[in-house]
């Protein structure tokens, strides 16, 4: 059997073809090769069209399946991951009615913060875990009170994988792991958040029907199969959040193990067995997709927006002549550099609020440029360097909450590709950095298999998984490091600013 992962980022689609009987990728592409189009159309707003993830998951399709060593009547299920905290509202047409605001848009902060005083730190930090912050039901609740004529028509509110899993079968639902994404699950009822909702004066209605997230949810529509080339019948049978997806494809699914990655944003992920909440916000708690009545799973997760979104934004403006900018020629040239930079301070803070600053919109800068001493190369590695640095000091909270800080486990990509970057992740953090031949459309796949009952159990699922190295911290390094953290600290902006 093969089973088929689909990653909806907001840079690309990422799909991936996997072979149950050896736990192996045998396919995988994405959609398109270059960065999808986010629209901004006021500062702080950051949108993308729906129709488009679909079109990208079309041609996609298409590409993978051109593949002729890929027999597509062997497609059983479909897995899906996708860019968390986005909002999606449809009619009673399944027609999107306003393009979705996606994870990085700020527009709905003072919304949450002010669903925080008035519901109270015990709510919400008790029932939610989280406060309504920057999530999707801030965002929903801008929307009833900015665009009432839109709201009026909203027919059910989704994250991006409900879309798409709407998509494939015309049936609209969601998970308690997607809810608790959006701050619209209560973990205390083990329901959706009415009171939140109730507070607000939005209906419960709007909530999908809820299925589980590893598990039976519906079947892929014939019409779409045979858009997509896929065979009558097949599964829908997994969606998560990419970072709990992320986390799944590295196999961290128990309580102390951690997940790291550095695509558009930046993540450290730990999974937990406490309803653990930070009451500053600075990290957030949601429902692992591995969490179930007799053994429940949440995850701690700590985010920079403008991880990787930073990396290629230099990238992007160092080619913008019309030169070739290679992420190796910019890796190599930040292997020169030595540790610090010599004192130049990046903060990568300019893809939308940042939740370890209090949802602050900090925007990104460059700090204690001189110009007789710091050229390119120091600017590449102190990009590099500012992304771990922000990252360690969402690590510092998950330690204080009780995470694992001895092993972060990584698939080979990303950020993690660069050497300056890795050196620089284990020995800010003191963490080993495990290394996993996988991705989150692979990840979505296994999920896939796990939840139509191919595998009986996740010890199962993960036989085909490979470790292919690991950096450990060393003493020299850490030391060197710890210096350079402390002096970027410095450069932070008070709260006053």
């Amino acid at each position: 059997m093969l089973f088929l992962g689909i990653d909806v980022g907001s840079s690309s689609v990422k799909l991936s073809l996997l072979a149950g009987d050896t736990g192996q990728s045998v396919a995988s592409t994405q959609y398109p090769e270059t960065e999808l189009t986010i629209a901004s159309p006021s500062a702080g707003w950051a949108e993308q069209d729906p129709e488009t993830w679909w079109d990208c998951i079309r041609q996609g399709c298409k590409k993978l399946l051109a593949n002729t060593a890929v027999d597509a009547s062997r497609i059983s299920a479909v897995g899906i991951s996708y860019q968390m905290h986005g909002l999606v509202v449809v009619d009673s047409e399944q027609n999107v009615l306003r393009p979705s605001i996606i994870w990085c848009d700020s527009r709905a902060v003072p919304y949450g913060e002010q669903a925080l005083k008035e519901l109270g730190d015990d709510y919400c930090f008790g029932h939610l875990l989280n406060s309504p912050g920057n999530f999707t039901a801030a965002k929903l609740r801008w929307v009833q009170e900015n665009e009432p004529e839109i709201f009026a028509k909203i027919h059910k509110v989704m994250l991006p994988g409900d879309y798409i899993a709407m998509k494939l079968s015309g049936q609209i639902q969601t998970t308690a792991s997607g809810l608790s994404e959006g701050t619209l699950w209560d973990f205390k009822a083990r329901t959706s958040a009415d009171t939140l909702l109730a507070h607000w004066g939005i209906s419960p209605d709007l909530i999908p029907d809820i299925v589980p997230s590893i598990g039976a949810q519906s079947i892929v529509a014939d019409d779409v199969a045979a858009e997509l080339g896929l065979p009558k019948g097949v599964q829908v049978t997994y969606r998560g959040g990419d970072q709990p997806n992320n986390a799944f494809s590295l196999n961290v699914l128990q309580p102390g193990e951690v997940a790291a990655t550095a695509g558009t944003s930046g993540v450290i992920y730990g999974v937990t067995d406490q309803q653990a909440a930070d009451r500053q916000s600075r990290v957030n708690t949601f429902l692992h997709v591995t969490d179930t009545e007799a053994q429940q799973r949440n995850g701690v997760l700590v985010c920079v927006n403008g991880a990787g979104r930073s990396y290629s934004w230099l990238r992007q403006l160092l080619g913008s002549q019309g030169q070739d900018v290679s992420y190796g020629l910019l890796n190599e040239l930040a292997s020169k550099v030595s540790i610090g930079s010599e004192g130049l301070a990046f903060h990568p803070f300019g893809n939308g609020a940042e939740r370890i600053f209090g949802n602050r919109n900090l925007g990104a800068h460059l700090r204690n440029i001189e110009l007789n001493r710091h050229g390119l190369g120091h600017i590449v590695r102190a990009v590099q360097e500012g992304i771990v640095f922000a990252l360690n000091q969402g690590f510092d909270v998950l330690k204080s909450l009780g995470g694992s800080c001895d092993v972060v486990r990584v698939a080979k990509g990303n950020m993690f590709i660069s050497d300056v970057f890795t050196s620089a992740f284990a020995n800010t953090t003191g963490a080993a950095v495990e290394f996993y031949s996988t991705d989150g459309a692979e990840g979505a796949a296994r999920a896939a298999a796990l939840g139509s009952g191919y595998y009986s159990a996740a010890t199962e699922a993960f036989a085909g998984l490979t470790r292919c190295g690991t950096v450990e911290p060393d003493a020299a390094s850490q030391a060197q490091y710890q210096d350079a953290y402390a002096s970027w600290q410095a450069t932070l902006p008070s709260s006053q600013d």
